[in-house]
Order: structure tokens, then C-alpha cells, then sequence
């Protein structure tokens, strides 16, 4: 049974709250009928895809080594550059006029949301205390 501490259950409720606030921005720069263009839904990719190094390096890693480490250091790299790609490609789009400019500025507010999401969920369950996102 997973044993939830009474600080943690608004930094949870609240994290779940900023996710479905950048999903709803990322559905309205798709779903309006001023756009009408699903092709940012290709960014629920890079939203999973985004935690996944940093959580085996962090499974791989030993964190009693203060010095820095290589595999720490390549999955910081690699999910640098999926959240760049992940601002990057609704521009892409928007340049080359398969979605229309404001679904793109819907589009970076949902990123920016979402990312902010992620990063927070990393900052608030990432230690290693009573409650952590290992256990899951």
C-alpha cells in the first residue's frame, strides 16, 4: 500500500491540477474550430518520452558520489533535447503553415505548463524520503 504523507497530497493534487490545465491548452490549440488542426497532438510523445532518461540514470546511478557523473550528465542531455524539440516543433508547423500562429502560442503555453508539470513533480517527490517517486 502506498503511504501518502498529509504534506504531499497538495503538492500531488495541485501537480495534477497544472497538468490538466496544460493539456486543456494543448487540446484548445488543436480542437477550435478557428484551427482545426490535430498535428500538436504529436507532442504527447515528447511529454512521455521526456522523464524517461532522467528516471533510469537515476535507477542506475548512485547519488552518494558527489562528483559528477556521465550518466547523469547524457540523460540531462537527452531530455534537454526532447523538451527543445518538443518547443521546436510546433514553430516547425506554424512556419510551414500546418497550424495556424495562435494554435502554436496555445500550443508553447500548454508546453510550458506541462514541462513546469514535470519538473515540479521531480522537485517535490525526487528526494528520498518517506514518500518518493521510486516507489512507484
Amino acid at each position: 500500500m502506498l503511504q501518502t504523507s498529509s504534506a504531499s497530497l497538495p503538492a500531488l493534487i495541485s501537480l495534477s491540477f497544472g497538468g490538466a490545465i496544460g493539456l486543456m491548452f494543448l487540446m484548445l490549440g488543436c480542437a477550435l474550430p478557428v484551427y482545426d488542426k490535430y498535428w500538436p497532438l504529436f507532442l504527447l510523445f515528447f511529454y512521455i518520452l521526456s522523464p524517461i532518461p532522467y528516471c533510469i540514470s537515476r535507477r542506475v546511478v548512485d547519488d552518494t558520489d558527489s562528483a559528477s557523473n556521465a550518466c547523469k550528465e547524457l540523460a540531462i542531455f537527452l531530455t534537454t533535447g526532447i523538451v527543445i524539440s518538443a518547443f521546436g516543433l510546433p514553430i516547425v508547423f506554424a512556419r510551414a503553415d500546418v497550424i495556424a500562429w495562435g494554435a502554436c502560442a496555445l500550443v508553447l503555453t500548454g508546453n510550458v505548463v506541462i514541462f513546469g508539470t514535470i519538473l515540479g513533480f521531480f522537485l517535490v517527490f525526487g528526494s528520498n524520503d518517506d514518500f518518493s517517486w521510486q516507489q512507484w
